[in-house]
């Protein structure tokens, strides 16, 4: 799966920190995603000389500041640039990938086009690619995902360029986002344990499994042409995969059972959906729903005739690494991080729509306690319309930490006025001037858990 689908919890790799070549140049796509940062990771402690791509140059700093960055989107790259891009490599690990189309994101140009526009640049070297697919694809299956990794597979094999193709099953992962989260989140919900799609079957393979799969491809142990699932052996209904979660977390169970109907899902599912143009890439949305729904397994055969390295069991996985209360915690506030933004939201509009609405009303309290009329009347018609623009904004992925600091800024500015004009509201019954106080307060939360990578 992609860096940003079903991911899940973390453990300690097997790499040799032994390089078996020395001075190999590994070009890894994609390098500060779940997989790609992880297999960059690794083909550095295996002695190669790592350059990532990234579309953004903060995020890529952040997560891989040890390895050489080329910021720029992949998808828009002429002949010229790929060339430029791949010059010199001796391996390509190909770890873009997206799970949706909507909120800017186009599916088949990340999974087929850009494979293409790769291959055409790599005609004729003996460059080998390591693309990165999911176990399940097929140009028949239910979801674009799917069917677009498909194709950019097909198109990958059709090229005729030195290749491996790893299809890994569901990815468990130290980050937390996308799916990690999912899994970690549904395993934290409180008071009833829903049983969600109970006849989904779903197998796993660890990161580092996965990671130490591509370094072995990228040094060339694996043979060119191999395709191959990368899975752990035994699959397991998702309740029983959210039951594991939550039991390696030391999260308590709840003493309720309710079975979760389909219907409700896809309504969560569609709800997610209506988010993401707002950019907010939830892993609620359908395709991930759907793929769980489908069930998720490979069969490792082909893999172990390559040579392959057997991939640990999902008990073996949460073995090797023990949880700490930091998952607990992130569990329970990534369930809190939408509501806490849709009761700012809810807030500051209600604030400024209820001041336009009863503009005399709010303009007489001020004008009550001798605040000439001609600014009573700017300062409710101006703040009502920053608090509706700031309920507003804080609903946009990429303006909520903005509109976050405009609401911590626009409260104290509310306050410090509001003590040199109205002081007596600090003494008011309903404590007008108190109450806002923890909404304030409330804001910085965002600021602390909007950060995913």
């Amino acid at each position: 799966m992609p860096d940003d689908a079903i991911t899940g919890s973390p453990i300690t790799p097997h790499i040799s920190s032994t390089p078996s070549r020395q001075a190999m140049r590994a070009l890894v796509l994609g390098a500060y995603g779940l997989i790609g940062a992880d297999a960059a990771r690794a083909l550095l402690r295996a002695g190669f000389d790592v350059s990532g791509v990234g579309r953004d140059r903060a995020i890529a700093m952040r997560v891989l500041p040890q390895v050489d960055w080329h910021i720029c989107d992949l998808t828009k790259l002429d002949h010229a640039q790929w060339q430029a891009l791949t010059k010199d490599v001796d391996v390509v690990i190909n770890a873009a990938g997206a799970l949706q189309d909507g909120g800017g994101t186009n599916l088949s140009a990340i999974h087929e086009d850009m494979p293409r526009a790769l291959c055409a640049a790599l005609a004729g070297s003996e460059v080998r690619v390591v693309q990165i697919s999911a176990a399940g694809v097929s140009t028949e299956a239910s979801t674009e995902f799917f069917r677009s990794k498909a194709r950019g597979d097909a198109a990958l094999i059709a090229s005729g360029i030195d290749h491996v193709v790893l299809r890994p099953t569901l990815v468990l992962g130290h980050a937390a986002y996308g799916g990690t989260a999912l899994l970690r989140a549904a395993a934290a919900l409180p008071l009833v344990d829903w049983q969600m799609m109970a006849d989904s079957q779903v197998q796993t393979v660890a990161l580092p499994d996965l990671s130490a799969a591509i370094v072995a491809c990228a040094q060339g142990d694996i043979a060119n042409g191999t395709i191959a699932d990368l899975t752990e052996d035994q699959a397991r209904p998702f309740p029983e995969l959210v039951a594991q979660m939550r039991q390696w977390m030391g999260l308590p169970v709840p003493q309720i059972k309710l079975p979760m109907p389909q219907t409700q899902l896809r309504m969560l599912a569609k709800g997610a959906d209506l988010m993401a143009p707002l950019g907010w890439q939830s892993p609620l949305r359908s395709t991930a729903i759907r793929t769980l729904a489908d069930g998720i397994s490979g069969d490792s055969t082909t893999w172990h005739a390559a040579g392959g390295a057997p991939c640990r069991s999902l008990h073996q996985t949460f073995l090797d690494h023990p949880a700490t209360v930091q998952e607990r915690w992130f569990a329970r506030c990534y369930l809190l991080l939408p509501l806490i933004i849709g009761a700012l939201s809810l807030f500051w509009l209600a604030s400024g729509l209820i001041g336009l609405s009863q503009y005399s009303a709010a303009v007489a309290v001020l004008t009550s306690r001798e605040v000439p009329e001609s600014i009573s009347i700017v300062a409710v018609g101006l703040g009502s319309l920053l608090d509706i623009t700031l309920g507003i904004l804080v609903l946009w992925r990429r303006h909520v930490r903005r509109a976050c600091i405009g609401m911590i800024a626009l409260t104290l500015g509310y306050l410090a006025a509001g003590t040199v004009m109205t002081p007596d509201l600090w003494l008011d019954p309903l404590g007008a001037f108190v109450k806002v106080i923890p909404a304030a307060v409330l804001a910085l939360v965002p600021l602390a858990l909007t950060e995913n990578r």
